[in-house]
């Protein structure tokens, strides 16, 4: 266990570049964790009174000595290095960034002395440990004071709140993980009255350390305490699983015994409805989506250094850039499917129990428009719903739309609170899906976001570029009333490039730019005469109609394309005064990308749909069109499936047209907005960008929706303005990885083959009703499910989905406990280890390390015998 100690060595380090030789000679008087007055220090160290005091107030400023009053009388002692002096020196900020050594240094010593230490600590022995979450183990008999946050909190006498000290050492490494830092980690008593008196820490009251420590659990973070004083408590570390020290001996060397708490959790699989918010915040990934209608395999025995022989390969040296949402067999379908990872499951289980604000709540974890993808969603998660292989999937968006059409009333909408204040101002450019989410999620989090849009109308396509009948302006404007009471500021009429600069709005002060215009232009078909009168594009076509400019339409329409614009397009001109809308398309009626319910409604309007054809060449006289030339597609996709349309040009047909109205694609026009700037675009003048951070050549720049992957749908725009918004949090914080300790939102489905329905009843699917009156008109004809419609398409819900918990892994934390609106998951006490003195720590780790070199032993007879040589 004896370490060495040379300039090598952190606590060397940490100590040389701060301390002088006078300073070391005074503070070689004094003794480790035993408080001495100043008297006694000279005494000792053979110097005045006064130069003792002068050589002392330079080491308890820098943080290698600590003091605190005994009877109006200061006494100083030597802490240990971690918890104490590491933590000591890191709280004064200036001296940090003068030397950057000392954030190295305790980085370096927490994870060396984490490796030396981490196999060997029984349970509760380590220098520091969690403590559960008070609401986790409220009602407990068996919790005890010294594992109790608010029973510590009203026992002591004073306190202070600093910086946390492990996220400032990540952050000035470069390799910050964006969680709260600022005034989060709490000093009590004789370590408030220390940190107050050298500035390191301000004082607060009783009432602001129960705040801090509620803020703290709502962002995510976790309480851990030192181990050392046997239960007194003179600091309330608020962690992160991915920033702080302590945490990270579990995570990085598969050694919870480390840190855990008496506590693990435990689950409800009866209860829970993989809404997926305990393992987002599960601080060390001991718990993933899984699901609970298919055998689940019997998982691998989870190797432990209690029993084993634990070296390097053992460990989870990236476990900042390696966590995972879900288990090898997969989780619910719709969860995996929907490009934003809503909880579906999770909100239908609400709504069925007549939840709704707190299932809208969870809806706008991932979608701040739900009311408007109620209305137009491609419902991918109805696509893959397990429902679909007994009957018919559940309406997943008709029980969205009802929960989400409650906001529409002012009186009922959920406006979320603003979590912090951060004084920072960011510019989103286009006020399209992607554009109005990034600001959502920017400024839920607390920065001041301004939109610049150029049109007057804000919503992009889903004012400009959706018909009214089918997402009415009404529905899109009370869900961007929303980002105005949360203090998003507009800027329409404003066109980014023309009239403002990206340098005059760095001048202004904005700090970083997400960049979300969509593809807002038609393309052309490269034929000859394209721009004879008559010949227009789709969207400029909706795009007037919505601005109340419509093209004068009459007589013949021809829609050229077979994509759920172009239906747009033809049941919009069906509305205006014309004589028939009929449409042409490469595509067979199977291959046609359209959606198949939006291609049923347009012929239901009697537009026929004429498939597998494309234009040849474009009739026109005078300057007029008066028709098309179509030649015959053999095939539109070649064998790797990339769009190669073939064509048997002899084989044409002539139809007569007034107008032609062309949407075969979309285009993105950047105009002058990114002339100046690094951006690169690529193929089909999309930006380029990483595709986890979206960030673009141009750092303070970052993409998003249609300009970025090209035209999607208004979900996929959606989920990429809230990782946006994640990026360009971590961005304009120096120091913070765009990585590290992020989600990567990777999700598989389990396989539904395999899943038992035998048990479950056949139960008709729910269809919305249908206003006759509007129909044929700009008005929305779809109903909203009734309540009793509601309630009787939730019960359709198999529940796939379940959390898999692996316990070995849990620290007891109870993060997962306030997440979870299901009551599906609990802390339950496993060990009844009483709190560890410093002193105590060779008395535990020596017998420790006797029993599990017995341990290893009988382990290794019969992983031999087994053939599990791991």
């Amino acid at each position: 266990m004896l370490v060495k100690l040379d300039e090598n060595a952190p606590e060397y380090k940490v100590l040389n570049c701060v301390v002088t030789d006078e300073m070391a000679e005074v503070a070689l008087a004094l003794e480790l964790r035993k408080p001495l007055p100043l008297e006694t220090i000279a005494k000792r160290c053979g110097k005045t009174l006064e130069e003792t005091k002068k050589q002392m107030d330079r080491l308890t400023e820098v943080g290698v000595v600590i003091f605190h009053s005994e009877n109006g009388v200061d006494v100083f002692e030597l802490p240990v290095f971690v918890p104490g002096v590491m933590e000591k020196m890191m709280n004064n900020r200036a001296q940090c960034e003068k030397h950057p050594e000392i954030p190295a240094a305790f980085e370096e010593y927490a994870r060396l002395r984490g490796e030396l230490l981490s196999p060997k600590l029984p349970v509760g022995a380590s220098p520091m440990r969690v403590i559960p979450i008070q609401s986790a183990i409220d009602g407990d008999s068996h919790s005890v004071p010294y594992e109790q946050v608010a029973t510590i909190l009203n026992k002591s006498t004073r306190f202070a709140v600093a910086d946390c000290s492990c996220r400032t050492s990540r952050r000035l490494l470069g390799q910050g993980c964006g969680h709260l830092e600022k005034d989060m980690c709490l000093q009590l008593n004789s370590g408030a009255e220390y940190c107050i008196r050298t500035g390191r820490a301000r004082e607060i009251t009783r009432e602001e350390a129960f705040e801090i420590i509620r803020k703290a659990e709502e962002n995510g973070l976790m309480h851990s305490v030192p181990n050392i004083d046997g239960g007194e408590t003179y600091a309330i570390c608020n962690c992160c699983g991915c920033g702080c020290y302590a945490v990270r001996n579990a995570a990085y060397y598969n050694a919870p015994d480390m840190v855990r708490s008496n506590y693990v959790a435990q689950t409800d699989s009866e209860k829970c409805v993989a809404c997926g918010q305990c393992v987002e915040n599960c601080p060390v990934n001991a718990l993933k989506l899984g699901q609970k209608l298919c055998e689940t395999p019997k998982q691998p025995e989870m190797l432990s250094p209690r029993d084993h022989v634990w070296t390097d390969k053992h460990w989870n040296v990236n476990y900042r850039e390696t966590r995972e949402d879900v288990t090898p067999e997969g989780t619910a379908p719709c969860k995996t499917a929907c490009p934003a990872h809503i909880a579906v499951q999770g909100y239908i289980k609400l709504a069925s129990q007549g939840r709704y604000r707190e299932a809208l709540e969870l809806i706008k974890k991932e979608n701040p428009f739900p009311a408007v993808c109620g209305r137009i969603c491609p419902r991918s998660c109805e696509s893959a719903c397990t429902r679909g292989g007994l009957d018919e999937p559940v309406a997943v968006d008709e029980i969205k739309k009802f929960i989400a059409d409650q906001e529409l009333n002012a009186e009922h909408r959920f406006v979320p609170e603003k979590a912090h204040d951060y004084g920072k101002s960011i510019a989103v450019i286009g006020a399209g899906p992607a554009g109005l989410s990034c600001a959502y999620f920017l400024a839920v989090d607390g920065y001041n976001v301004t939109v610049f849009e150029k049109e007057q109308t804000l919503g992009g396509m889903l004012t400009m570029g959706i018909p009214a009948f089918r997402l009415g302006r009404e529905i899109v404007n009370a869900e961007i009333d929303i980002l105005r009471e949360l203090g998003v500021v507009f800027r329409t009429g404003v066109e980014v490039g023309k009239d403002v600069t990206l340098d005059q709005l760095r001048q202004e002060g904005f700090e970083a730019f997400y960049v979300a215009i969509g593809a807002q232009g038609g393309r052309k078909l490269g034929l000859e005469q394209e721009d004879a009168q008559g010949v227009v594009a789709g969207v400029d076509f909706l795009r007037s109609v919505s601005l109340g400019q419509p093209t004068p339409l009459s007589g013949r329409v021809v829609v050229v394309g077979g994509g759920n614009v172009a239906i747009d397009v033809a049941r919009t001109a069906v509305r205006e005064n014309v004589d028939s809308v009929d449409m042409y398309c490469l595509e067979s009626r199977e291959e046609m990308p359209a959606l198949e319910e939006e291609i049923a409604e347009a012929e239901a309007e009697s537009i026929p749909v004429h498939n597998g054809w494309g234009p040849k060449e474009l009739l026109v006289e005078n300057g007029r069109i008066k028709g098309v030339v179509f030649k015959r597609c053999t095939a539109v996709y070649d064998a790797e499936h990339r769009f190669a349309p073939q064509y048997d040009e002899q084989d044409t047909i002539t139809v007569e047209a007034d107008w032609v109205l062309l949407s075969i694609g979309q285009e993105i026009r950047w105009g002058s907005l990114l002339d100046g700037s690094a951006v690169e675009l690529g193929r089909g003048r999309t930006a380029q960008a990483d595709p986890l951070t979206y960030q673009t050549a141009q750092k303070d720049v970052f993409v998003g929706g249609d300009c970025f992957t090209g035209p999607k749908f208004a979900i996929d725009a959606i989920a990429a303005g809230k990782q946006g918004a994640i990026s360009i949090h971590r961005f304009v914080w120096e120091g913070v990885s765009m990585t590290a300790g992020r989600d990567r939102r990777i999700y598989k489905e389990f396989d539904k083959a395999a899943a038992d329905l035998e048990s479950f009843d056949r139960m008709p699917r729910q269809r919305p009703l249908r206003k006759k009156e509007a129909a044929a008109s700009f008005a929305d004809d779809r109903c909203t499910f009734t309540e009793e419609q509601m309630k009787r398409e939730t019960e359709r819900c198999l529940g796939c989905g379940a959390v898999q918990l692996n316990q070995e892994m849990c620290i007891g934390c109870g993060q997962c406990t306030t997440k979870c609106k299901f009551d599906a998951i609990h802390l339950v006490k496993k060990y009844h280890v009483e709190y560890n003195t410093f002193e105590g720590i060779p008395l535990k780790l020596t017998p420790n390390m006797i029993k599990r070199v017995g341990k290893i032993a009988v382990r290794s007879v019969k992983d031999a015998v087994s053939g599990n040589n791991e």
